[in-house]
């Protein structure tokens, strides 16, 4: 019986025993099922805030705050909530729960640093003060406390409102917090933005791409890589944007970027809709306000910017972020010195804003303020060494200290020490010549000199320009009274005439100041075409294959929007028609309405009147104008070769074929005909592609491109050996081409062996124009001066050889020293040391060297 008893008693205990651990264990179970119920409620209201649907997600934290359901996530919970208050306006709300959560987690720095932003928006300055020590506190004695991903990058984040080392922070705080935690966005997002704020486009497209590979749909991602691209690759940045407001249709920085470059393509009313619907999510939101500041300014409102500027401060005590914003992007729109007169009222209220001083510096080097400009150059760089702009400005005022400076009464000219000596002088006759025609034309007189500075490195003049390397494919660009431009040194692979771009850009400086920076893109860049044509028919922008397709289509911008085709366009051609069809406008006002009406638009722009608005006014109203514009544009296109076929050979490309092969004076097939002479020009049948090749310059003439039919045809007459028929082909192409450089040197040697000076001069002076740094057009330009008795031109000439050529140098110092012996025995005595140095049996320089001595002798005879 015991044994049973024992048995039963230990049957019992068991029973006994099972309730209890099952109990434990079910609480457990439980806890870890709850806990993992708020991680998923929590990564759900995540989710929602994401999306942009942030009064769910603030319902959301505000319910399992109350119901006090967020265990371990409760600091989570609280950053949330106040997240969501913030991207909704609601500040005071935000206030009090953040303190309260504060007071609740004092150990969070990630909640102090939200206290601090929203006490820096409700002017609350010493609170705001006071949270960043307290941060700085916490790190310095419990810094063990904050090594987890999310606590390392709000560290980075106040360390840097600290003013710590940027690069510091980088690799001890964002690196770290990476590594930590690559499965989570924060840290990419922080380095990322850290590169935006201190210029680094590279750095951050590369950080945000690595981010879209792993984190694809989020919004602040693609916002990221759409920021850092936009000035770089528009096509890439515009995808990144679109893909961002997929994921979050209300994503306010990525609607705040959208507005920007609808304000940059000066579409305003458009820039205002979305701007009215970043207001909806957020009425406090400070750059939308900042925006709407810069749109009123722009209608000529005054009152309406005070007013915005006022809701852009909201209950700050300081407004430099938001008048930076202004000005910046004024300056955007070459409103340079209203820009400038912003980041002053910005560094009035706070001297340290760094960004305002490197954006004001670029302002004043932008109107010519060189000494004040280099001074806040350096001052950016000295406060924070990490912007890349500051740093690029300094580096190049160390390049443009060793420039050679070209003066006269109405221009100052900085170029490459070596260039200026090559020709400095021509740089400044063509500007003298463009003043002489455009300022008489358009009633301006400068006020005081022209800054010109032409860059021998295209980086230098990328920055100089637009404050970081890139604009690959600008040749030139004018600010008002300062104009850079690319040396044709830069310009190896695709040589362009650089005193058409010259022209160009010194009709912006007029037009420009007429309408004291108020004029839109289009209209500056249309009139500036439109006067290279005006100054030589070769020069500016024709009519081609391309635009009559794109005109006839309907595929072209209205004016009243035509600025937007400047604003990313989709291909570099698209761009150039950009440029054509504002000089097509501007051609279409003057025949149209005379050129007193473009005079009388220039100054309605210069008293603040909005361009659409004048030209409501001066024309026969905006729809009207639009109407008969399109008109004009189409009857253009259609003159071009009117007589040629331009369809595509598609089915019936056989039959053209054989047409062009049986008998080409029929074909009329541009394609088709071209194609057929390339393939006689290949198999070498040269008699043969004489009449398609002639047929083609006669339907269609205007075309001077690559593998246009003058090139073939005058390939044809050379390897045939006729060599008139070949120059009167050459001749025909020079005349319409402004940098036929094949035509102008087979010109400049058919002319030179025929001894035709006047021509030699003439191509060679054409190739001077597209590239002053090869030796060979110099040394014929000065043979052919020579033996037209132009001694000046000569001697100049033959100098540019000295410089340029080691090889003619010889020959050079020579027929210098013939030039100089009279005037100037002493320089023509150097000439020839120089000459004999490298050529010591010079029997020639021996002859002439012995005669300027005795001459010498016999003077000194005769004195005494």
């Amino acid at each position: 019986m015991r044994d049973s008893l024992r048995h039963s008693s230990r049957c019992c205990t068991a029973l006994l025993m099972f309730p209890l651990r099952f109990l434990v264990a079910l609480t457990a179970l439980l806890t870890f099922c709850a806990s993992t119920a708020r991680c998923g409620d929590i990564d759900d209201a995540q989710r929602l805030f994401k999306a942009g649907d942030y009064e769910q997600c603030l319902a959301a934290a505000q319910k399992s705050l109350s119901n006090r359901r967020y265990g371990r996530l409760g600091e989570e919970w609280e950053v949330l909530l106040t997240r969501s208050q913030l991207v909704l306006g609601q500040l005071d709300q935000a206030a009090g729960d953040n303190a309260s959560a504060v007071a609740r987690y004092p150990w969070s720095i990630r909640l102090r640093l939200l206290n601090h932003r929203i006490s820096r928006l409700l002017g609350h300055d010493e609170i705001a003060s006071a949270q960043l020590a307290e941060i700085d506190q916490r790190l310095r004695r419990t810094p063990w406390r904050y090594t987890d991903s999310a606590n390392l990058i709000a560290a980075g984040d106040a360390l840097l409102l600290l003013r710590a080392e940027p690069r510091d922070v980088l690799l001890n705080f964002y690196d770290r917090a990476k590594k930590e935690a690559p499965d989570r966005v924060d840290a990419y997002l922080a380095i990322g933005r850290l590169a935006l704020r201190k210029h680094d486009d590279a750095l951050a497209a590369e950080e945000f791409r690595a981010a879209a590979k792993e984190f694809p749909n989020n919004p602040e991602v693609q916002y990221g890589l759409a920021r850092a691209l936009v000035s770089g690759d528009g096509k890439a940045a515009e995808a990144a944007l679109k893909r961002a407001l997929e994921i979050n249709p209300r994503h306010v920085p990525s609607l705040l970027l959208t507005a920007e470059q609808l304000i940059d393509a000066e579409r305003y009313v458009k820039a205002e809709a979305v701007l009215k619907s970043v207001l909806e999510v957020n009425p406090r939101q400070r750059e939308a306000w900042a925006y709407r500041a810069l749109l009123a300014h722009y209608a000529a409102d005054p009152k309406g910017e005070q007013v915005f500027r006022g809701a852009a401060r909201g209950r700050s005590n300081r407004l430099a972020d938001v008048d930076h914003l202004i000005g910046r992007k004024l300056s955007r729109n070459y409103r340079f010195r209203e820009g400038a007169a912003y980041q002053r009222r910005a560094l009035e209220q706070d001297a340290d804003f760094t960004p305002a001083t490197i954006q004001l510096a670029q302002d004043l080097l932008r109107l010519g303020e060189e000494e004040e400009g280099w001074q806040l150059a350096r001052r950016g760089f000295e406060r924070d060494g990490y912007d890349v702009v500051s740093f690029n400005l300094v580096t190049l005022q160390e390049n443009i200290s060793k420039y050679r400076t070209l003066e006269d009464d109405d221009f100052i000219v900085r170029m490459e020490a070596r260039e200026a000596e090559i020709y400095g002088r021509r740089v400044l006759a063509l500007l003298q010549r463009a003043k002489e025609s455009l300022c008489v034309k358009y009633h301006w007189t400068p006020s005081q000199p022209i800054i010109v500075e032409i860059f021998a490195d295209q980086s230098d003049f990328a920055v100089r320009t637009f404050g970081m390397p890139g604009g690959a494919g600008f040749l030139g660009v004018c600010f008002g009274n300062v104009i850079t431009a690319n040396s044709p040194a830069t310009q190896a692979g695709n040589p362009t005439n650089w005193e058409s771009v010259l022209w160009h850009e010194f009709c912006h400086t007029v037009t420009l100041n007429l309408t004291h920076n108020k004029m839109p893109r289009w209209l500056s860049e249309g009139i500036s075409v439109y006067e290279e044509q005006q100054a030589d028919s070769r020069w500016g922008q024709s009519m081609t294959p391309q635009y009559r397709k794109w005109i006839l289509g309907g595929d072209f911008t209205p004016v009243s929007e035509l600025s937007s085709a400047f604003s990313s366009p989709p291909s570099g051609a698209h761009l150039q028609f950009a440029y054509y069809q504002s000089s097509l406008v501007v051609e279409y006002l003057i025949e149209t309405f005379g050129f007193d009406v473009l005079r009388e638009i220039l100054a309605d722009l210069g008293a603040g009147m909005p361009i659409n608005v004048s030209l409501e006014r001066r024309t026969n109203g905006l729809a009207a104008l639009e109407r008969d514009f399109a008109m004009f544009a189409r009857a253009r296109a259609e003159a071009l070769a009117p007589d040629a076929d331009w369809s595509e050979p598609q089915k019936n490309e056989q039959k053209l074929l054989q047409i062009a092969h049986t008998d080409p004076l029929k074909s009329n097939n541009i394609q088709v005909l071209a194609r057929h002479c390339r393939e006689l020009l290949a198999a070498k049948h040269w008699q043969a592609a004489k009449q398609p090749l002639q047929r083609l310059i006669g339907l269609y003439p205007e075309h001077v491109g690559s593998g246009n039919a003058y090139a073939m045809l005058a390939r044809v007459h050379r390897e045939l050996g006729e060599v008139d028929q070949e120059t009167e082909v050459l001749e025909r192409w020079a005349s319409l081409s402004a940098d036929a450089v094949d035509a102008y040197e087979r010109l400049l040697e058919l002319a030179a062996q025929n001894r035709n000076w006047a021509a030699v001069r003439t191509n060679a002076e054409r190739l001077l124009a597209i590239n002053p740094l090869h030796a060979a057009p110099h040394a014929m330009l000065a043979r052919a001066s020579g033996e037209l008795g132009q001694v000046p031109a000569a001697a100049e000439a033959y100098q540019a050889v000295v410089r340029l050529d080691a090889h003619r140098a010889t020959e050079a110092h020579y027929q210098l020293a013939r030039i100089l012996q009279t005037e100037n025995p002493r320089a023509a005595k150097t000439h020839l040391l120089r000459a004999l140095e490298a050529a010591p049996r010079y029997r020639e320089a021996h002859r002439l060297l012995l005669k300027i001595h005795r001459t010498e002798e016999e003077t000194k005879r005769e004195a005494n």
